[in-house]
């Protein structure tokens, strides 16, 4: 697959404010899909704030394999991060949040305490790509709507300071995708999970990719789903079975590539059951310099 090319002006523009003012947070919130939590993480991003305390939290977790993504969450901790997973439309999980950044802002104010100084709320910042929760993490913290939410890549295209209490400053930044990728696993892992625009791989080839990865690993669910189908038969004949059951139909016959279009909406919305793309035994043996630089 050639490389892909795609990283809005406005993307740019905020990588270069993010630079600037990283120096001014104590902690930064790094936003995980759950579902592909190494694709998900924008190594931009990543490397500019490498040296700051971190938080990973992997998003969507209604969405991800429950046994998977708690194995994600015991290899970040190995490797010397925090750790949670969260449905950020989950309160508990929302306050989990606030709390684990509250505790590793702490350090700091026990030096201003230790000085005689009153304490400083902990200032963080969230970071991820487009579409893995940020603005509604910043909603949620803040109650109230401060950054717009839109279920499209790329959508919120402002910098802004939340106060989230007296003790929690949080500065809200774009989701920022990198601009070339030479793995095309992570592009498609991305289309997969709607972090891509929708028109940078073509539907029946994510539609396939995606119906294979069922097979293999979640068979069940699928056929919960769509009992008829006939794995003698080749998937795109099974995609023109799901067409003819649910009357997609054209002039010439089935309308297989709304079949293709709406079984990636379910896939990617949770219909078919939380459903992950990304292994920890299958990308573990990557060291740590690949892995999170």
């Amino acid at each position: 697959m050639k490389q892909i090319h795609w990283f809005p002006g406005h993307m740019k523009k905020a990588q270069i404010e993010v630079q600037d003012k990283i120096k001014l947070v104590d902690v930064i919130v790094e936003l995980l899909d759950a579902r592909i939590p190494l694709s998900s993480r924008n190594q931009v991003l990543y490397k500019l704030s490498k040296d700051k305390t971190r938080l990973v939290v992997l998003t969507k977790k209604d969405l991800a394999d429950p046994a998977i993504t708690d194995s994600w969450i015991n290899f970040f901790k190995s490797q010397g991060f925090a750790a949670v997973f969260a449905d950020l439309n989950n309160p508990n999980d929302v306050k989990n949040i606030i709390h684990h950044v509250e505790e590793l802002g702490s350090i700091k104010n026990a030096k201003y305490v230790a000085k005689g100084m009153k304490p400083q709320p902990v200032r963080a910042m969230i970071i991820g790509i487009p579409n893995v929760g940020k603005s509604t993490l910043i909603n949620k913290v803040s109650g109230r709507k401060a950054a717009s939410v839109e279920n499209k890549p790329g959508h919120t295209k402002s910098q802004q300071w939340i106060k989230v209490s007296e003790k929690f400053e949080l500065l809200d930044t774009p989701g920022i995708l990198q601009p070339n990728y030479n793995d095309s696993k992570v592009a498609i892992n991305l289309a997969l999970i709607g972090s891509m625009n929708e028109n940078i791989l073509p539907n029946d080839q994510l539609a396939i990719i995606a119906f294979l990865h069922l097979l293999q690993n979640y068979k069940k669910q699928l056929l919960d789903r769509f009992p008829y189908l006939d794995f003698d038969k080749n998937v795109e004949d099974n995609f023109r079975l799901i067409a003819k059951k649910r009357g997609y139909l054209t002039k010439g016959g089935e309308d297989i590539e709304k079949a293709y279009k709406v079984f990636l909406n379910e896939v990617k919305n949770g219909v078919l059951g939380p459903i992950s793309f990304e292994r920890v035994e299958q990308n573990a043996w990557l060291p740590r310099t690949i892995l999170f630089w």
